[in-house]
């Protein structure tokens, strides 16, 4: 009895260590995002993304046509993110923009606890923490203020229980469903969750060929379950159909940046770690069979298509291979770590571990206050165009303004309709997009006289680098308003 008494008190410190170990590092990563709080505001549908939160908050009615813009105004659009628009809108009724970073940093430091926390089952405390900082932070590009950094925590909680229940040959966890409907209703990348849940029945299939027929229609049922329980969805089926339209590419994707195909020097740390990776492979070779090999290459392929994507790779790629690593590498894995004697200091961490994390906890709600009483973060100037728009309410500017696109948002935000914004998943296609584009450019020039005439515009908000800015003065439009971010154009006498 006492044998089996010390075997679990060793388990449960063990177990300590562990989440130690992992908060240790959330709160690393915590603190080094609050250091440069303000890069998550770089965006400029952040502005939308919290006004369309707080306009479902005012009125409590999911839209179904366009509100914000006049180019495309009563035309078909759905809020299919809106559970994530209105979380940022909470965080910022409740804290300002301060709030609203403060949910994203939280998002993330959640999504390295779990990393570390699932990697260190197999892997050493200290490499799978390290392994889970790193992945993490290879994705701090696409850090910014909008639902879809609410759904890391879900994408690595999805993947590690359905591979895992593929690795112990069962079913997968029935209650991971109401992970689908929430993600659904968070972010429109929801449908990555039937393609991941597919990998991962192939790699059961990989295990177990025919043999376990009743095994694989349980798999089969929950991934046919997948895309229907989606449908608990304000917009039902549109919410898929929207996803899929843009997914399957429409004529904004190749213009915006986060959609473009990976970059070698705008990515280069990416490479570095993706060519280390590599050479890894080749060194030290690691079989992990073909199911998790063509999730490797998928996760891959998607990163290089879509920047936007490098999350799957750095994040999912970890989880999926870590059990191999352990195995074929015992030095490396979490039972050669049991096997070892506890340190000094991972006992002390072990036997105080309700004290550390009462106050860690503590500590970060005072340092949240704090920081929020004297530090305020606010968008990209860049993005929020500030005095351009203080210019434009004294001098009372009227009329349909054509604005730059990274300055759609923050129209938005404060009640004037835009030309064109970031909701260009729906709006502004049929050639519309191409055309703002094709503006800029050389012989754009008849385009945009054309388009002034076409819209009535009777102001114009464009970035100081707005390619079109020639155009205007050739036309005569007056310079009104001008600082290192925004300039506004007026017509001329």
């Amino acid at each position: 009895m006492d044998n089996a008494r010390a075997g679990v008190e060793a388990a449960t410190h063990d177990e300590r260590t562990r989440a130690i170990f992992c908060l240790f590092t959330a709160w690393a990563m915590a603190a080094i995002l609050t250091a440069k709080a303000g890069s998550t505001l770089q965006d400029p549908d952040s502005w939308w993304q919290v006004k369309v939160g707080l306009d479902f908050l005012a009125n409590r009615t999911f839209p179904t046509v366009d509100p914000y813009s006049y180019t495309f105004a009563g035309q078909p659009w759905i809020a299919k993110e809106w559970l994530g628009q209105v979380v940022l809108a909470l965080a910022y009724k409740t804290g300002g923009w301060n709030g609203v970073v403060t949910v994203i940093i939280a998002s993330i430091s959640l999504t390295v606890f779990l990393m570390g926390w699932f990697l260190s089952a197999w892997l050493k405390p200290i490499l799978a923490t390290i392994l889970a900082f790193a992945a993490v932070f290879l994705i701090m590009s696409i850090f910014t203020a909008r639902p879809h950094v609410l759904t890391f925590p879900i994408i690595v909680i999805w993947t590690e229980m359905l591979f895992r229940a593929a690795r112990e040959e069962r079913a997968p966890p029935w209650w991971l469903l109401v992970l689908v409907v929430l993600w659904a209703n968070l972010h429109a990348t929801f449908t990555l969750s039937f393609i991941i849940a597919g990998f991962a029945g192939l790699d059961l299939l990989a295990r177990t060929g025919l043999s376990k027929p009743a095994l694989l229609a349980k798999w089969i049922a929950f991934g046919l379950l997948c895309p229907l329980v989606s449908l608990i969805h304000p917009y039902g089926v549109q919410a898929i159909l929207a996803t899929l339209g843009v997914a399957y590419g429409n004529e904004a994707v190749p213009l915006i940046m986060e959609w473009n195909a990976f970059n070698q020097p705008e990515n280069s740390i990416q490479e570095l770690a993706m060519l280390l990776g590599l050479f890894g492979l080749l060194v030290a070779p690691l079989r992990i069979g073909w199911a998790k090999a063509l999730f490797v290459v998928f996760t891959l392929h998607v990163y290089l298509a879509h920047v936007r994507f490098v999350y799957l790779f750095f994040l999912l790629v970890p989880l999926v291979i870590a059990v191999e690593v352990a195995q074929q590498y015992p030095s490396l894995s979490a039972t050669a770590w049991l096997a070892q004697k506890r340190d000094g200091l991972e006992k002390f961490f072990a036997r105080r571990f309700y004290a550390i994390c009462g106050a860690a906890a503590v500590l970060t709600v005072s340092a949240v206050a704090v920081l929020g009483s004297i530090h305020q973060v606010a968008p990209s100037p860049k993005t929020s165009a500030s005095g351009a728009l203080a210019f434009a309410e004294s001098h009372h500017l009227s009329g349909n303004v054509m604005n730059s696109y990274n300055f759609g948002g923050t129209l938005i935000f404060h009640g004037i309709k835009t030309y064109i914004d970031g909701r260009t998943d729906q709006l502004f296609l049929g050639g519309f997009t191409k055309a703002d584009d094709d503006m800029g450019h050389t012989g754009g020039k008849p385009l945009l006289e054309a388009q002034l005439k076409k819209y009535a515009i009777g102001w114009a908000l464009l970035s100081a680098d707005d390619a079109r800015i020639p155009f205007f003065d050739q036309l005569g439009w007056k310079r009104a308003y001008a600082d290192d971010y925004a300039v506004v154009y007026l017509p001329g006498a």
